[in-house]
């Protein structure tokens, strides 16, 4: 087997885990001492590796010796619909914030759980363009994937959070931060039919890149720092104008483990927490961790910037009248999550 057959097939094995994850209690034991407790993660896909050394961390502080975990890992917006139909979660960890709005309106969140220090986020990001190592295709900038051959890979907006976060800072680069909206949803026109394949989640998507498929990847700046770690061949541009990926985390009401639940939750934003999150792509939000420095572009803007989350949705995403529906629906894509999602 090969160096490259083997590093996709590790990264394909990490994706099976997290299927694998929510069907047991993990590979943690319970502490000598005490009661076990376990607590469930449910999770967006690309943090895996990260919220797997921060929870070995935990589990070797006082507060967190006799607590076990159960995790699961998948698209962001399958995950949230999952808890609101009953999948058991002690805690919630997104891409994107409406999805635990959406929650907070299940009655699954608490109202406030945005009240803290960091608006309960626990991580940044930005979104970049993967290419081919050494870029063959010369793929920089939003205008170059428009070019004539040129596939792109990226989700699928209707189920995976990692997407709409590539489809508004794709607008926002080239609406001029959401000023002139026909011009940013003219190139979202363009741009999809270049999208050869749209899996669930940003974690499928990366599978897919590494497999072979595609000239560009629109990702997660810390899902191409996890391929390069893990040995692809794959380099990463971050356009000048590009969005904050901001990630939200929360404890949920109908946990039977606050306490437990709590202390992880605090634990997430330590700077030993913190630094394991930098250490695997992940842009800190508390400041001074140590790990990676990462460089602002010169065009950042935020989820704020275009207007906000609920208005986002209802004109983008929106599964029947929003403008990636429109989108889709052209070029024969699914707008609407599988029943086994709901």
């Amino acid at each position: 087997m090969g160096r490259t057959t083997r590093a996709v097939a590790a990264l394909a094995a990490l994706v099976l885990v997290g299927g694998v994850a929510a069907c047991g209690n993990g590979s943690d034991s319970a502490a000598s001492s005490g009661p076990a407790v376990t607590l469930s993660l449910v999770a967006y896909s690309t943090p895996q590796a990260a919220y797997k050394k921060i929870i070995k961390a935990f589990r070797g502080t006082p507060a967190g010796k006799n607590v076990k975990f159960k995790e699961s890992y998948g698209g962001s917006g399958d995950q949230s619909r999952a808890v609101e139909s009953g999948l058991k979660a002690d805690l919630v960890a997104f891409s994107l914030e409406p999805d635990i709005t959406r929650l907070v309106k299940a009655g699954i969140v608490a109202e406030d759980w945005n009240k803290t220090e960091h608006d309960g986020m626990v991580t940044d990001s930005v979104v970049v363009i993967a290419t081919r190592k050494g870029d063959p295709k010369h793929l920089k900038t939003w205008d170059d994937l428009l070019g004539s051959g040129v596939q792109v890979i990226t989700p699928n907006p209707f189920t995976s959070g990692g997407a709409r976060w590539n489809v508004l800072a794709a607008y926002g680069a080239k609406s001029s931060k959401g000023t002139d909206k026909v011009a940013g949803v003219s190139y979202l026109a363009a741009l999809f039919p270049h999208v050869s394949v749209q899996d669930s989640s940003a974690r499928a998507s990366l599978q897919t890149f590494v497999g072979g498929k595609g000239d560009a990847m629109l990702a997660y700046e810390n899902d191409s720092i996890f391929a390069q770690q893990n040995g692809q061949a794959l380099d990463y541009t971050i356009p000048d104008d590009t969005i904050l990926i901001e990630n939200p985390v929360a404890v949920t009401k109908s946990s039977p483990h606050p306490t437990e639940a709590k202390a992880f939750l605090d634990f997430l934003f330590t700077p030993t927490a913190q630094k394991i999150f930098a250490e695997n792509g992940y842009r800190p939000v508390v400041q001074g961790v140590g790990g990676p420095s990462f460089p602002t572009p010169s065009g950042l803007f935020t989820i704020k910037d275009l207007g906000g989350w609920t208005k986002l949705n209802k004109d983008f995403f929106d599964p029947a009248a929003g403008v990636m529906a429109g989108i889709e629906q052209k070029l024969g894509v699914a707008t609407s999550p599988t029943p086994a999602a709901k």
